[in-house]
């Protein structure tokens, strides 16, 4: 099979390629702790479960318009100016079937081959693939320990030039669960506005966060029209087969988005829609018990590992993960998330699966139960002694 050149610009997920590996393992008998996954162990709510299938004995199982339900989208906005302060209406709203086509077909939409697109590393590793997939080139901004894992505006400010099309931003963030403050936002939209460059912001994590609160590049004056927030049901309502997602964004950039959507999937899933607006609308309840959950997670495989020789972790503020740096235990972080599986029975990414930046470190997810995060500390603890 022949393929377009244009493939070999696409890149992947580690995760996925560790899961495959750690399946094999346990089909051979070997029992794997799975700290690889960014997925709540949580079920999701009965009452979005509950809205789902009553909507769909309700008829809700037909097309609907491209860029999703009349009614849900007023309903992102208005939970999108509540928890970010902004003013957006329907007509910004776009959903989609996850996050991910906002970032494929956000940047598809707005960056020229030639273009630079600024973006975290380590980070998502699908903002540098779909970057080098339209012919973009990916401009990587470092995230370092050092600065608890918060973009530098001075780097940013040395990155910008005249081809400068797009910033990508996440906060909470993924792999290293860094928090941008308000003052971070504020200095990026300085850059952002003062260069006109438009601004893809990730708020997967908005409702994980553990201290202070989240905030929104979107709510800074003069950013609305610039910014595109992607969101998505997946983190905050356990919703990850669900594969419910939308964009904020400008009114032209949203209807160009849905064009899209047009073309590859006709609608997102109409019954699932309504799902969207029971978890948006609905109790809370199930969120904050997961969020108290794994704060309670985050407090143990933190000083578990900052108690194994050669490892050096901070204490996020949001999302599920940890990004310990590992340097000083003599091993690159390949090799070390390879024994930590193979040896140690432990599933983990290493810190270079999300880009050349996350050299010396690994990401664990704590999105599994306590029981498991003390079984991989012992296990990796004995392995390394």
């Amino acid at each position: 099979m022949r393929l377009a050149d244009s493939f070999a610009r696409l890149g992947s997920e580690t995760a996925f390629e560790v899961l495959a590996r750690a399946k094999q393992l346990e089909a051979e008998g070997r029992e794997i702790v799975h700290l690889e996954i960014g997925e709540p162990d949580f079920d999701t709510p009965q009452h979005i479960i509950d809205a789902a299938c009553e909507a769909m004995n309700d008829g809700w199982t037909h097309y609907g318009p491209s860029a999703g339900d009349p009614e849900f989208r007023a309903v992102v906005a208005e939970h999108i100016n509540k928890s970010r302060g902004t003013n957006y209406g329907p007509e910004n709203v776009v959903v989609v079937p996850g996050a991910k086509p906002i970032i494929y077909w956000g940047i598809t939409a707005l960056v020229n081959p030639g273009d630079e697109v600024i973006y975290p590393n380590p980070g998502f590793p699908i903002y540098e693939s779909m970057i080098n997939f339209v012919g973009g080139k990916p401009v990587p901004i470092p995230l370092l320990q050092e600065n608890e894992f918060r973009l530098d505006v001075k780097d940013l400010i040395d990155l910008v030039t005249d081809k400068t099309k797009m910033i990508v931003i996440n906060s909470p963030q993924n792999p290293t669960s860094g928090v941008l403050t308000k003052e971070d936002l504020a200095a990026i939209a300085e850059v952002a506005i003062e260069n006109d460059i438009m601004v893809m912001s990730d708020e997967p994590y908005e409702q994980l966060i553990y201290e202070g609160e989240h905030h929104s590049i979107a709510a800074v004056d003069g950013m609305e029209d610039l910014t595109i927030i992607l969101d998505c049901f997946s983190k905050s309502f356990a919703m990850t087969g669900w594969r419910l997602g939308y964009g904020v964004c400008h009114p032209d950039l949203a209807a160009a988005i849905a064009k899209f959507e047009t073309n590859c999937n006709s609608c997102t899933t109409s019954f699932i829609q309504r799902a969207g607006i029971a978890a948006l609308q609905g109790p809370m309840d199930d969120t904050r018990k997961m969020v108290a959950t794994f704060k309670q997670r985050r407090d143990a495989i933190v000083e578990g590992l900052n108690s194994i020789p050669g490892f050096d972790c901070l204490l996020p503020k949001g999302a599920f993960y940890v990004f310990p740096r590992i340097v000083e235990t003599g091993y690159d972080c390949r090799e070390l998330a390879r024994k930590c599986l193979e040896e140690a029975g432990v599933a983990c990414l290493a810190g270079t699966a999300f880009g050349e930046y996350g050299e010396g470190h690994l990401r664990f997810s704590y999105a599994n139960s306590m029981e498991n995060i003390e079984k991989a500390l012992d296990r990796i603890g004995d392995m390394l002694s």
